[in-house]
């Protein structure tokens, strides 16, 4: 009884979002697509590479149409008709400088048609671009981020997307996709 009431304490305090990996047939092989966020002074994530989502609010039947009306709210991308679901990744506790949030992250992927348009939203997608996935699955993009903790320089492990560093959340939710891959 006490596991039970403590289960859903917990459960309430939890805040959820969800994020859409998406994935499309390029020229070169298969594709993934990747958001920089937009500066912004309140966001812990601002300026990072990632993926479009974001937290779940009232109106989402599910923290699926989440990931779909975040990535249309984004980038202009509507999955339902542009788009399959194909799969979801495990849940992620966020990390933000350096803490744990209070905010767990669940990931689906969606497999995008060719054709699709992008159209980023000024406000929270400084830039978007599709990157090849081969590279970052064979471990041709392997990088490190140097990162400051209390006064020690950590390298978290990273990939290098034509410059721009992908790691953290984004980083670990591709690291699950390809251990599926295998």
């Amino acid at each position: 009884m006490l596991e039970a009431r403590a289960a859903r304490e917990l459960a309430e305090h939890e805040k959820w979002a969800a994020v859409a990996m998406l994935l499309r047939d390029g020229v070169a092989g298969p594709e993934v697509f990747f958001i920089r966020r937009a500066e912004q002074p309140s966001d812990p994530w601002s300026g990072h590479m990632a993926v479009p989502g974001g937290r779940q609010q009232s109106e989402d039947n599910s923290l699926l149409d989440t990931a779909i009306r975040e990535t249309r709210e984004e980038v202009g991308l509507d999955l339902l008709a542009q788009a399959e679901h194909i799969g979801q990744l495990d849940d992620l506790q966020a990390i933000a400088r350096g803490k744990p949030q209070e905010t767990v992250i669940r990931p689906y992927v969606f497999e995008v048609h060719r054709e699709s348009p992008i159209r980023p939203q000024e406000k929270e997608v400084a830039e978007a671009l599709w990157t090849p996935l081969l590279p970052l699955y064979r471990g041709e993009a392997d990088t490190v981020r140097p990162y400051q903790w209390h006064g020690t320089q950590i390298d978290f492990p990273a990939y290098d997307v034509g410059g721009r560093v992908v790691w953290g959340l984004t980083y670990q939710m591709l690291r699950s996709f390809f251990r599926i891959l295998g």
